[in-house]
C-alpha cells in the first residue's frame, strides 16, 4: 500500500502543509506567486500553492468541535491535487500533535469508516486511492466527518469536521489543478 508514496513525497507534502498552516494561522503576507486562496465555501476553503514549476491545489477545513475541549489543537483535513506528481484526491489530516504508532487513525462519517494507514509525525494519509475515492464520495454525501487519533501518551482525540461546502471546495481545487 505504501508504494504509491515515497518518503520524499511524504516529507515534501508535510513541509508544504506545515508552511500553509503556519501562514494561515499567523496571517503572514505572502506573495501571490506562492499561495493563493481561491475561495471560501461555507466551512471549507480552496488554496493553491505555487512553488517554482510545481502547483498544489487543495481543499481544507478546520474542526467545528474538538474533544477533549480543554486541549486546543491546530487540526486540519485536506484533499490535495499535485498534477506534476500525478496525485489526485490525496486525503490527509493533522490533529496538531504527533500520532502514536500503536493506535489507528480513523475517519467516520455516518456508518462509513476509513483508516489512515500512513502516519508520520503529526500527519496521516490514506495510501489506497480506491479508499480515498470512497471517502470523498462519503464526504460529498455527508454532513459531518469525525477523525479519531491518539497522541504519544495514548490519549484519544476526536475532531469533528463540517462537510458543508466540501463539494464546492473540492471541485474548485480539482479544477484549479487540472
Amino acid at each position: 500500500m505504501f508504494n504509491q508514496y515515497t518518503l520524499t513525497q511524504v516529507h515534501k507534502f508535510k513541509t508544504i502543509i506545515v508552511l500553509i498552516i503556519v501562514f494561515t494561522l499567523f496571517n503572514f503576507k505572502i506573495s501571490a506567486q506562492e499561495i493563493k486562496k481561491i475561495g471560501k465555501f461555507k466551512d471549507w476553503e480552496t488554496i493553491i500553492l505555487k512553488n517554482s514549476n510545481e502547483k498544489t491545489c487543495f481543499a481544507q477545513t478546520k474542526p467545528v468541535l474538538q474533544s477533549p475541549k480543554k486541549n486546543k489543537r491546530e487540526s486540519r483535513l485536506f484533499v490535495s491535487f499535485r498534477p506534476n506528481e500525478k496525485i489526485i484526491d490525496e486525503i490527509s489530516t493533522t490533529s496538531g500533535y504527533e500520532y502514536n504508532k500503536k493506535n489507528s487513525i480513523i475517519a467516520k462519517s455516518g456508518k462509513r469508516k476509513f483508516k489512515f494507514d500512513i502516519s508520520q509525525d503529526n500527519f496521516a494519509w490514506i495510501a489506497d486511492q480506491k479508499i480515498e475515492k470512497k471517502m470523498i464520495k462519503a464526504m460529498k454525501a455527508g454532513s459531518r466527518i469525525m477523525i479519531t487519533g491518539y497522541n504519544q501518551k495514548g490519549s484519544q482525540t476526536i475532531d469533528h469536521y463540517s462537510l458543508m461546502g466540501f463539494s464546492k471546495a473540492y471541485n474548485s481545487a480539482k479544477k484549479s489543478c487540472s
